[in-house]
């Protein structure tokens, strides 16, 4: 989960003619690596072999 302190954060560090757009667009990605770090600290991830499987799937 993104805090007020990182929006806080993110927010001083985008430039001034930064717009709304761009502004969710940063916030959506900080939200999806906070997601992917969390799952990682949590065991929540894939070897390479499992990931290849799903893959194949896809690469069909």
């Amino acid at each position: 989960m993104i805090t007020k302190a990182l929006i806080r954060n993110t927010l001083d560090s985008l430039p001034d003619n930064v717009t709304m757009e761009q502004v969710i667009e940063h916030l959506i990605f900080l939200d999806k690596v906070q997601k992917g770090m969390d799952d990682s600290d949590n065991g929540r991830v894939n070897t390479v072999e499992e990931a290849k499987q799903k893959l194949n799937k896809w690469l069909k």
